[in-house]
């Protein structure tokens, strides 16, 4: 009755105070939609950025770091999750690294370098250490922040896993959520700083006297002359690529990527490869004689690179889009890898705690994002991204058990549900896939951080045909298989 009133009051005092209605009504709608539970992902895009500290005589790359956003409306029993973009905002800033002049010589010699004046502070993408995230198809991105490894507390040691801060807001300006991802960045790529030579100038005289180049004419930009397609330079003909030209002149003089590729204090690898199954750089991209040969070969460095989908890898169930990298790629929903994954080279769960800090906010445990219920706000029915069938885990006790165990499912045979019980005795991630016959994997029935006890695994399996089956626990070095029987 009240809002009646309300109503009749407005439409009596004529067209303005119609207009105040309508206002106040598309308010009330604004303030429904935005009462709707959002989350935002973000991520570097490599995993790693590395840039020279000092400019002054040569330059391989300069403070360039990326990152991107996906903002999601979580999803009910009745709605899908919806990625957004069109009415928002994302800010971007690293909290406590507020300045870069200084802490590099880079804004003495960019003109040189990259023949551009910059504003103190100011990247060569025009981009600072904060403000406001671009729009891009279905996803946010900063380009080119000039972000060094020292913050403003400590201008002396390295902190390469820098966390920074995104904040989303509607169109009112109300901030809505926010997330932490790591904004990684190393000045360890100095060839100094490696032991290897004994200066900067001494590398550039052992470069041959041709085509007018004459290493006293400092700075020199390594991709003026050689082509490096992370900078998008094209060098000059006739000349071989960087990355070609670095490897092959040192594959005989040492296989240690952290040479370079910063670094023995840094070391970039730092993700699930490295902590759980005992990776180096060259289980994946070869030997540095490799990396050299498949250039000269014709692969692009940069563009081309080991692929996930690769059938000695994790195949094709786990493969990127067609004619795209990792980082480049979409999946479930239209997220980025990236989003559940974490970047390349740091994998989740990663071995840095700062890496594992945004998953651990969305779902309560690191790792790969994969509790349904951070984006759906429900457990859907149905398989998800990789097969992974959503499962109702049931704690049947949160008593340690003697040991770990993988127990006989039951019923068995069955059609369609069954129950997997299973004993953990220490926390960890818990792994419960589904094989066929000939060592496929068909569905990951679970794939959570347990804690020690006993726990029911309710398995639909409407989606598989009549047959045998095989279903593997792995809990950290703990692993059982089990037999089953589908029929219909």
């Amino acid at each position: 009755m009240e809002y009646q009133t309300t109503i009749t009051y407005f439409f009596k005092g004529g067209r303005m105070k119609i207009r105040l209605f309508m206002l106040l009504f598309n308010f009330f709608l604004l303030g429904s939609v935005f009462a709707q539970n959002y989350i935002v992902i973000g991520w570097n895009d490599l995993g790693m950025h590395c840039s020279n500290k000092d400019f002054s005589t040569m330059a391989i790359l300069p403070p360039y770091n990326n990152l991107r956003a996906q903002v999601l409306r979580v999803g009910d029993a009745n709605n899908n999750p919806a990625v957004m973009t069109s009415g928002f905002r994302v800010s971007y800033e690293i909290p406590g690294n507020t300045y870069s002049v200084g802490k590099t010589n880079f804004w003495d010699y960019e003109d040189q370098l990259f023949g551009v004046n910059l504003e103190p502070n100011v990247g060569l993408e025009g981009n600072g250490l904060s403000g406001d995230m671009t729009i891009s198809e279905n996803y946010f991105y900063v380009n080119g922040v000039p972000l060094t490894p020292y913050t403003d507390s400590d201008l002396q040691n390295e902190d390469a896993l820098q966390l920074a801060l995104l904040t989303v807001f509607d169109g009112s300006g109300q901030a809505l959520t926010s997330t932490q991802p790591v904004a990684p960045v190393s000045n360890e790529i100095n060839c100094v700083s490696s032991g290897c030579h004994s200066s900067e100038q001494q590398i550039l005289n052992e470069h041959e006297n041709e085509g007018g180049f004459n290493p006293n004419d400092t700075p020199i930009l390594c991709a003026d002359c050689h082509s490096d397609n992370a900078l998008g330079m094209s060098g000059q003909a006739g000349v071989p690529s960087f990355s070609e030209v670095m490897h092959d002149k040192h594959k005989d003089k040492t296989n240690d990527c952290y040479k370079c590729h910063p670094g023995p204090n840094t070391q970039c690898l730092r993700g699930v490869m490295k902590t759980q199954h005992n990776f180096v750089c060259q289980d994946c991209h070869g030997s540095v004689a490799n990396v050299a040969q498949t250039i000269k070969n014709g692969r692009e460095p940069w563009f081309e690179e080991p692929s996930c989908g690769a059938s000695d890898c994790h195949g094709s169930n786990y493969a990127e889009e067609s004619g795209k990298l990792f980082r480049e790629s979409k999946g479930h929903g239209g997220l980025y890898c990236s989003a559940c994954h974490g970047e390349p080279h740091a994998i989740l769960p990663s071995g840095s705690d700062r890496d594992n800090v945004q998953n651990i906010a969305l779902q309560g445990y690191a790792g790969t994002l994969d509790k349904c219920e951070s984006c759906h706000g429900t457990t859907p029915n149905g398989p998800g991204p990789h097969g992974f069938i959503p499962s109702d885990i049931e704690a049947v006790s949160t008593q340690i058990p003697d040991k770990s165990t993988l127990l006989q499912n039951y019923p068995n045979p069955f059609n369609p549900s069954t129950t997997i019980e299973f004993h953990i005795t220490q926390a960890g991630k818990a792994h419960l896939d589904v094989y066929n016959q000939l060592g496929q994997k068909v569905f990951t029935v679970l794939s959570e951080f347990l804690q020690p006890g006993i726990y029911h695994a309710n398995f639909n399996a409407e989606f598989l045909p009549s047959g045998v089956y095989f279903y593997r626990l792995t809990v950290n070095r703990f692993s059982e298989t089990r037999k089953m029987f589908v029929i219909r």
